[in-house]
């Protein structure tokens, strides 16, 4: 069974004039099997957690560990981090010119699987695996997000997900600019990735909707760079009925 244990991290950005610190002192342990779910307000620094663990050159580890099976991510590469089975479904994901959609899964599936999978195989796994995201097939010959919708973006990255297959999988804010039907496959798309048993995710999002579709285990309440309060699915209704107010608010005297 995967763990991904994060220990007290910190985490700054360059800004002008020096460093603003965004994390500040996470702690956090995720096991195979396990969901996770990150809410929190905007600004409290949980897409800088993500792009931390995925190794994001922009964000500087100033402290603190993050381990895979106790191996130290942070003495990765971004390459080596996503053949040790770490990925990261973005909350913009980028586009691609000149890359078709076949080429990339391909090339992406052999650095993670240490060889070409078999053409023949290949193109039966992706053809399902598109199917089953309502992707159009002709999909495979475009360019990498190339003109996508916001909703064909997010699909194409769970697309990636289901044929990576990584240990862990950090998903920031998935349902961000998604209609209900795209919401409805999508989450579809990560239920059937968890299935196995054997995977873990860390699922970031400011809203609950995405919840009622790919419920966690355990809920996380994310303020001021850091986790300030840790419970069941019950938290996340807490917090779709009054907000962040009492995390965010000082404390009176």
């Amino acid at each position: 069974m995967s763990t991904l244990e994060i220990k007290d991290l910190h985490v700054s950005i360059a800004v002008d004039g020096g460093t603003k610190e965004i994390l500040t002192g996470v702690d956090l342990t995720i096991r195979a099997g396990e969901t996770h779910a990150i809410m929190g307000p905007n600004g409290s620094g949980k897409s800088t957690l993500a792009y931390a663990i995925a190794g994001h050159p922009k964000y500087e580890v100033t402290s603190g560990e993050i381990l895979l099976d106790g191996a130290d991510v942070l003495a990765m590469t971004v390459d080596e981090r996503a053949r040790a089975g770490l990925f990261l479904a973005m909350q913009y994901p980028v586009e691609v010119p000149g890359v078709s959609t076949a080429n990339f899964l391909r090339s992406a599936a052999t650095a993670v699987r240490g060889e070409a999978p078999k053409l023949r195989t290949w193109v039966k796994e992706v053809k399902t695996a598109m199917a089953d995201l309502e992707i159009d097939a002709a999909f495979a010959e475009r360019n990498v997000n190339e003109g996508f919708s916001g909703g064909e973006k997010k699909r194409q990255e769970v697309l990636q997900l289901s044929l990576l297959k990584p240990k862990f999988a950090v998903l920031d804010e998935t349902d961000s600019g998604l209609d209900v039907d795209a919401l409805r496959v999508v989450s579809a798309g990560v239920n059937r990735y968890r299935e196995g048993g054997e995977t873990g995710v860390l699922l970031i999002t400011h809203y609950t909707r995405i919840l009622q579709h790919i419920r966690p285990d355990v809920v996380h309440v994310f303020a001021g760079g850091k986790v300030v309060e840790s419970g069941g699915p019950e938290l996340a209704d807490e917090l779709e009925k009054n907000g962040y107010v009492r995390f965010t608010q000082p404390a009176s005297v």
